[in-house]
């Protein structure tokens, strides 16, 4: 009876939570299968966490509080930051919205495996204990990891590729308030309270901007798009600026990889206006499908990447906008 009382306590608010900041989310940037991954991933961090920590812990000539304080934190949210940097290095993260959900995803895999392993190895009769650990502990694991993917996606916003040295802000940040809530400078129903104070405003913050930073984002670069993809399909695309620029590459390709990369030019730019067209009807409630043509087109498009090659694109890449935001928006229609 008392662990059906202290289970759904320590298990269930940071899932709660995960599952409002997901209604926040107007344009549906995160998939439900998405998340799902995120949390499992979260959760196997927290296996690596506990033999990381137990190892470190009886090689280190530091009490377990001190440990607690000052050690684990760090090794616990890098081992989540790593995760993170992994979404944002296969494209799955563009805006801080996202970035905010699969952080906070994570961090909540990481608190759920946690609460459920001390559930059943420690008392789970302390009512009082559960609601610290699942309104306090497991959301400030969710949050504090939140916290470093809106930091590293704001720092990183323009680069292709999320260097590790962009990322210590975002960690360092996580890893003081984690040390911060461990030092419990304030009674515990008091640092729970203050959890659930601060984070949901923050976050609500973040999502209200992001999502304005979205909506002129793909206004802009809808037009952009048009614009380019009206040039390649015109009459006089041998006069505008990219048929200019392909006809400079004249000397260093030969005439059938100039076509395709042509063809290429103007299916990724079909993509992207495809991908701006879906986020736009989400922001007005429509959930469309991509549609098999859509899949299609991504066959054809990775048809032409090898025959270009990779030379071929990298010269390709001042027409195609390729910032992780284009690329993420791609990961839009395949998923």
């Amino acid at each position: 009876m008392q662990l059906l009382i202290s289970a759904p306590v320590g298990l269930l608010p940071v899932l709660c939570f995960l599952l409002g900041l997901l209604y926040l989310d107007s344009y549906k940037l995160v998939r439900l299968n998405s998340v799902l991954w995120s949390i499992a991933a979260g959760a196997s961090v927290a296996v690596a966490s506990y033999f990381c920590n137990d190892f470190l812990l009886g090689h280190l000539a530091l009490d377990l509080r001190t440990y607690t304080r000052y050690v684990s934190p760090l090794v616990e949210e890098a081992l989540k930051a790593a995760v993170v940097l992994y979404l944002f290095r296969i494209g799955r993260i563009g805006f801080l919205v996202d970035a905010a959900i699969m952080g906070f995803a994570i961090g909540a895999g990481f608190a759920v495996a946690e609460n459920f392993y001390f559930l059943y190895s420690g008392d789970p009769a302390n009512v009082a204990l559960w609601i610290v650990r699942g309104f306090g502990t497991a959301v400030m694991h969710g949050g504090v990891t939140a916290i470093f993917a809106i930091i590293s996606q704001a720092v990183t916003e323009r680069q292709m590729k999320v260097g590790l040295l962009y990322c210590l802000p975002g960690l360092a940040a996580a890893v003081v308030l984690h040390s911060l809530f461990n030092h419990f400078v304030l009674p515990p129903f008091a640092m729970t309270a203050s959890v659930l104070i601060v984070l949901p405003p923050m976050l609500y913050v973040v999502f209200t901007m992001s999502a304005q930073r979205m909506h002129e984002w793909l206004e802009l670069d809808f037009d952009a798009d048009a614009g380019l993809l009206h040039q390649i399909n015109s009459g006089e695309f041998a006069d505008s600026n990219v048929g200019r620029f392909l006809h400079d590459l004249r000397s260093r390709f030969d005439g059938p990889v100039l076509a395709d990369m042509v063809c290429y030019l103007r299916i990724y730019t079909e993509l992207a206006l495809r991908a701006k067209g879906l986020l736009l009807m989400r922001e007005h409630g429509l959930d469309i499908p991509a549609g098999e043509r859509t899949q299609e087109k991504f066959a054809e498009l990775e048809y032409l990447e090898r025959s270009i090659g990779k030379t071929g694109l990298l010269a390709l890449r001042p027409l195609l906008h390729m910032t992780r935001k284009d690329l993420w928006q791609l990961n839009v229609l395949e998923t």
